[in-house]
Formats: structure tokens, sequence, C-alpha cells
């Protein structure tokens, strides 16, 4: 029986659309097997897990988050079951992964900080996190509303601080460090702002961010000027005084330039700065960052 030339060409097109079925079907099967499995967490409640996970955590993530995942001032608590970036375990799964663009997180295995981890050791992590989270969030007792009257009038923190675009720029941003730090920590910074400085916003995407410390430099005129370094190299700084001016200087035409741990913050010890009136505060910080 002879074909003819067309009926080859369509028995060879129909040979071809059969012989791919399989491959599309086995594609199929993968992505259909493969896509859900990042929704959920494989070793979720399992202890050894968890354990495993906390080693992973203390190479990769402690730097920023703290041991114990409670904070470190450059990363979040995430004790906290309400995660800024998404709760769920796919949302956990990405963050961790793929990072944050645009702040401190960087995508899995892309700093110098850690090793990189494996899918399966990200689970681990996650689990871990799980472990320590505190299904209901802490509140303080406080009154947000009487706190935001003070942030912004007589406990005078927006000559410095910014919240939600409106305050300072001589400290931190604090819109985001309800979610941030713990309620123990906020207070602690208030009462002794020394004791561990916060990271310059402005290089919060820096493997090794400055710290609000305290910088005065002494011109070749006899000028003294003093506030906090915005990036500084071997040759030049540049310094935003306590009227947000900014200024940049060389070295070498200096005659003196010297940095300080001590904060420029003062202490607010319970004599300024009452118990009941800074409950307030952090209730407003707090209130703020959830939004």
């Amino acid at each position: 029986m002879l074909i003819t030339r067309m009926e080859g060409f369509q028995w060879l097109l129909q040979a071809k659309r059969l012989a791919r079925f399989p491959v599309c079907a086995v594609l199929l099967l993968l992505l259909t097997t493969t896509l859900p499995a990042q929704d959920r967490n494989p070793f979720a409640g399992d202890a050894k897990a968890a354990h495993a996970g906390e080693f992973q955590f203390r190479i990769n993530c402690a730097f920023c988050h703290g041991l114990g995942a409670r904070g470190g001032g450059r990363g979040p608590d995430l004790t906290r079951a309400h995660k800024r970036h998404g709760s769920s375990d796919a949302d956990l799964f990405r963050t961790i992964n793929q990072g944050v663009p645009g702040t401190a997180m960087p995508a899995n295995g892309t700093t110098g900080q850690g090793v990189g981890m494996t899918e399966e050791e990200v689970w681990q992590v996650i689990t871990y996190i799980r472990s320590l989270e505190v299904k209901a969030t802490a509140q303080p007792n406080g009154n947000a509303a009487h706190g935001k009257g003070l942030f912004y009038g007589d406990a005078n923190c927006s000559t410095c601080h910014m919240v939600a675009g409106k305050g300072g720029r001589l400290g931190p941003d604090l819109s985001a460090v309800g979610s941030a730090r713990s309620i123990e920590s906020i207070t602690e910074s208030v009462r002794n702002p020394s004791r561990r400085l916060a990271w310059g916003l402005a290089e919060s995407t820096k493997e090794f961010p400055q710290e609000y410390e305290t910088a005065t430099v002494v011109t070749a005129d006899g000028r003294e000027i003093k506030g906090v370094t915005m990036n500084e190299d071997s040759f030049s700084v540049q310094l935003m005084d306590t009227s947000e001016k900014i200024h940049l200087f060389e070295k070498d035409k200096l005659r003196s330039f010297k940095k300080s741990r001590v904060s420029m913050m003062p202490s607010y010890d319970a004599t300024l700065l009452r118990d009941k009136d800074l409950q307030d505060i952090v209730a407003f910080l707090l209130s703020v960052s959830t939004k």
C-alpha cells in the first residue's frame, strides 16, 4: 500500500504528538508533586528536626536574629507568631530562601555569613522557629493613644526618631521596631541606650553595617561638630549633626576625629520617664508595627 507524501507527513506529525505525550504527563506529574511541597513543612512537630534546625540557625541566622531568635537589632524577633513578611510555612520558606529585597535579609547562601542551606535544612530551621513561637503575641500594659501623644510630644522621641515618615532622622527609624524587637529589648534601649547601639539604617544592606556611634570632629579652624556617621571610608567621613545637617569631611584635614560608644540618646530613667508612660510609648510602637 502506497502512502502519499501528505499522508506520510500527517502520520509523522501524529507520531511526534504521541511521542511527546508521556513526557508531558511526566512533567505534569512532577509539577503537581513538587510545587505543593513548599506549602507544607515535612518536619512539622519533629523534635529532632527542630534540634538540627537550631544548629543551622546559629550558623546562618543568629548573627542578625540573635541566639534564641529573639531579635538582634538588625533582624526581627522570630518567636512571635505574626511575621512581617508572611506567617505561613510557605511564607517563611520563601523569605529564607529568596530574602527580602531592599532589606538586610539576604537570599539563602548569598553572603559570607553562614554556608547556605539545602531545602531540607531550611525546613528544619522553620521547625526550630515554630518550636519557639509564642502563639499569643505579648502585649504591653499600655495605652497606645497616650503613647503616641508622648512620642510626638512631651517625651521628645520624635525629635530624633521617625515613625511612618514623621519625625527626626538623627536616630533609627522606629516604624518597624515593634515587630523587630521584644518589649523588654525596647524598654532597655530607652533606659540604657548605650548598652546596645542600633545598626545604622543607611547601611542596613551591608554585611557589617555601621552603628549609631557618637562621632565628634574638630575642623581645621577649631569648630567642634558632634553627630552620627552616615558613611565612612579610609579617607572621608559623612556626618549628620544634632540639627540633622549633613557634613562631608576629608579626614586628613581634620584636627581630630573620635568615635564613642556612648549613645547620643540620653538615658531615660524613671525620673525622666515614668514606667507607665514608657509602657504607653512601647504600646504605640507595637501598634504601628502590626499595621
